[in-house]
This record gives C-alpha cells, sequence and structure tokens, in this order.
C-alpha cells in the first residue's frame, strides 16, 4: 500500500499564546512568505508575486516584487482584504532608481515606485479566488489568501522587519 501522508503540523493549543512575529521572509524565488518569532520560522506560506521576474524592482509599473530589507509601515483594512504596508523605497533602491535615470533606463513619467504591500485578494480575483496563487498577478506585492493576511496581521507588529530575496 501507500506510505501513511504526513501528519499535518500540530496547531498550538486553543488559548496558547503565539510567538510575537519578529521578522517576515519572503523569498521570491520559491513563492514563500515565513513568518519569524525569536530567530525561528513559525509559519510558512505559499505567495503570488508580481510577474516582473527576479532581481530588484527598479521603477513604477515594472510589476516586479521589491529585493531587500524594509519594515511594516502601517496598514489598510479593506485593501485586498488586508494590506500591511512595505516600506519601500528605501535608500538603496533610491540610490538604484536614480542611477537607472541618469543611464535613461527608466520609461518617460515614471517614478521609483510605492505602495508596496502583503496582502489577501478581497475582491480583486472574481472567479477563482481561491487559485490566485497560480500564477503571480500583483503589481509588485505579496498576495496571500484572505484568512493568512488576517494571521500574518495579528501575529505582526507595526516595525516588524521585512526581507525579501531573489
Amino acid at each position: 500500500g501507500a506510505p501513511p501522508a504526513a501528519a499535518p503540523t500540530p496547531a498550538p493549543a486553543p488559548g496558547a499564546p503565539l510567538p510575537r512575529v519578529t521578522e517576515i521572509r519572503i523569498d521570491k524565488s520559491e513563492h514563500t512568505l515565513d513568518l519569524v518569532a525569536n530567530g525561528e520560522v513559525v509559519r510558512s506560506y505559499r505567495v503570488a508575486l508580481g510577474p516582473g521576474g527576479p532581481g530588484p524592482k527598479r521603477y513604477e509599473g515594472d510589476r516586479r516584487t521589491p529585493v531587500g530589507t524594509y519594515h511594516v509601515a502601517g496598514r489598510i483594512k479593506g485593501l485586498f482584504h488586508q494590506f500591511l504596508l512595505v516600506s519601500y523605497p528605501n535608500e538603496e533602491d533610491r540610490r538604484r532608481f536614480a542611477e537607472l535615470r541618469r543611464r535613461g533606463e527608466v520609461p518617460p513619467g515614471r517614478g521609483v515606485g510605492h505602495s508596496i504591500g502583503i496582502h489577501g485578494v478581497g475582491g480583486a480575483l472574481r472567479d477563482g479566488a481561491r487559485a490566485h496563487k497560480e500564477t503571480d498577478w500583483t503589481l509588485g506585492c505579496i498576495a496571500l489568501d484572505d484568512d493568512e493576511i488576517d494571521e500574518v496581521a495579528r501575529r505582526t507588529p507595526d516595525g516588524a522587519k521585512i526581507v525579501i530575496t531573489d
């Protein structure tokens, strides 16, 4: 017969306090978001990203998810269900953009970009919201299921570190 299926990771006991998340790690190539508490991964999710490919975000409208170190800069309830604002652009992003602009590699009228977030689906994808992770559809954001962003938001305080890697 078939080998037994691996048992799912048990949920913490009801009422048990969940460790406070100190860092969110996003791996673009793996399409994963990990919640980290005290240096230990306490929860992992599969995510959808921007379809702009690997590498750092270059300019507004390139549909790339940024790469770098940021923090949770606030939250907006109701936008894509729930939206945790990523502190993009950082100084490195601004320097890269200035250099690209100097070299003439930024389309006219484009800025460095803004409003990058970790969010749910909300009303964004009417058909097949459950299948949204099968394709990269955001404008550079990181998307989870609505129930997942609720958990991430509940466990992650404003100011928590966000590290996004290729």
